[in-house]
């Protein structure tokens, strides 16, 4: 079994910034890819970012140039770094982990959330 714990949530003005951590553990064999989810009241689950073993990163287009996903493979972390925050960027933020675990079968593992609010 593989969980994923989350930490860094909270509030900020608009313009500022936070930084979201999500540490993933268990029977871990290896992780693939890593990311973050967003979701609002009456929403759809929306990716934010996610980014491969190797460290490529695919951003939502409302957040480019803005977040900056990283991961540290030793950790087995992944990291969201939110820069010039937006009231709309105001949401429930979950990370998540596809790999393999010791096992040696799949895995899909889900944070249990870290509420970010950007006040205008």
């Amino acid at each position: 079994q593989v969980q994923l714990v989350e930490s860094g949530g909270g509030l900020v003005q608009a313009g500022g910034s936070l930084r979201l951590s999500c540490a993933a553990s268990g029977s871990i064999f290896t992780t693939n890819a890593m990311g973050w989810h967003r979701q609002t009241p009456g929403k759809r689950r929306e990716l934010v970012a996610r980014i491969t073993s190797g460290g490529s990163p695919n951003y939502a287009d409302s957040v480019k140039g803005r977040f900056t996903i990283s991961r540290d493979n030793a950790k087995n972390t992944v990291y969201l770094q939110m820069n010039s925050l937006k009231p709309e960027d105001t949401a429930v933020y979950y990370c998540f982990a596809l790999g393999i675990t010791q096992k040696f079968t799949d895995f899909a593992s889900w944070g249990q959330g870290a509420q970010v609010t950007v006040s205008s």
